[in-house]
């Protein structure tokens, strides 16, 4: 039975962390060919396996030993049948890679979770296509059809939630969110967000929060920004308006460049780890309920530790 599915420990005011960007440490820190981003296709075997909880254990010490709460997300943003097909996987082989990431994050927990450190365990999800183009566009229920079967699956584990990273356009996001109402568990929307600190489909953050749950009867737990520098956002926030409270979240790159910039980039842009962890807590006035903090392309847990020592300062 899940442990905190419905009672999640982050809806309150105390710090959790979560992981930096897998993806980009599998690549270019641990030399790992990763097709399409697919970090889920590394427990197909029990070296891969490894790897993957040893990167985990290493957040959750960590959050441990600064005696905070950690919400880890599954391997899992590309586990799903579009994504999962072309690297040969049928819908009962990437149901069980699902399961198979839950339970890793599992047997983490069993061994760190300390009573001043709760451990959430989240079934991840990522776009159906590109996460920074917003050109091939589900309706809301196309999205919800699409995204359900994973969902499902993770509600039959033991996960506490599922989050949704690396959200393009509104549509899908609201989708995943009726999915996550079809299926009983609770759900996080992450939003990706361009220089401009707009979404790549155009939209502005507001628009997506607010627009998302006033179709879905404000059932997402929390929302949260992915995938973008703070110099990228930090101006939309300054916006007044009920939505900005329903942010509680960020997991931002370490990088300056662009979605497409990034996208050619074959070097790791890991930026400067302190500056990030000081951009973090400068958003703190803006962002008053901003409690659960990680990264996403670049970071490691170097950038993840500055931001949490920044944000307990």
């Amino acid at each position: 039975m899940s442990k905190y599915r419905h009672n999640l420990p982050q809806l309150g005011d105390r710090l959790f962390m979560t992981e930096g960007g897998l993806e980009t440490t599998l690549i270019f820190q641990n030399g790992i060919d990763l097709p399409y981003f697919a970090s889920f296709d590394l427990l197909k075997d029990h070296a891969g396996t490894t790897v993957l909880e040893d990167y985990y254990k290493r957040f959750a010490a960590m959050a441990v030993e600064r005696g905070i709460g950690a919400v880890l997300e599954a391997p899992t943003w590309r586990a799903n049948p579009d994504w999962a097909s072309k690297l040969g996987y049928s819908a009962d082989m990437l149901a069980e890679a699902n399961r198979k990431a839950i339970s890793l994050l599992l047997r983490v927990r069993a061994t760190y979770e300390a009573p001043g450190s709760p451990i959430v365990v989240s079934g991840n999800l990522g776009p159906r296509g590109d996460g920074y183009r917003a050109d091939a566009r589900m309706t809301m229920e196309d999205a919800r059809a699409y995204h359900l079967p994973q969902i499902d699956t993770f509600a039959g584990t033991d996960a506490d939630m599922v989050a949704a990273f690396t959200m393009n356009y509104i549509d899908e996001a609201i989708g995943i969110v009726r999915a996550a109402q079809t299926c009983g568990m609770p759900v996080a929307i992450s939003f990706t967000l361009e220089t401009d600190g707009r979404l790549p489909s155009g939209d502005t953050l507001r628009e997506a929060i607010e627009r998302t749950d006033a179709q879905t009867d404000g059932y997402a737990v929390y929302y949260m920004i992915n995938c973008a520098h703070p110099t990228h956002f930090e101006t939309v926030l300054q916006d007044g308006g009920g939505w900005r409270q329903r942010l509680r979240g960020l997991r931002a790159n370490a990088s300056r460049r662009s979605h497409a910039e990034l996208d050619e980039a074959i070097d790791l842009d890991d930026g400067d780890p302190q500056e990030l962890g000081m951009q973090y807590r400068s958003l703190r006035s803006v962002l008053p309920g901003l409690v659960v903090v990680g990264g996403c392309c670049g970071t490691d847990h170097r950038h993840v530790d500055a931001v949490c020592r920044s944000m307990a300062a």
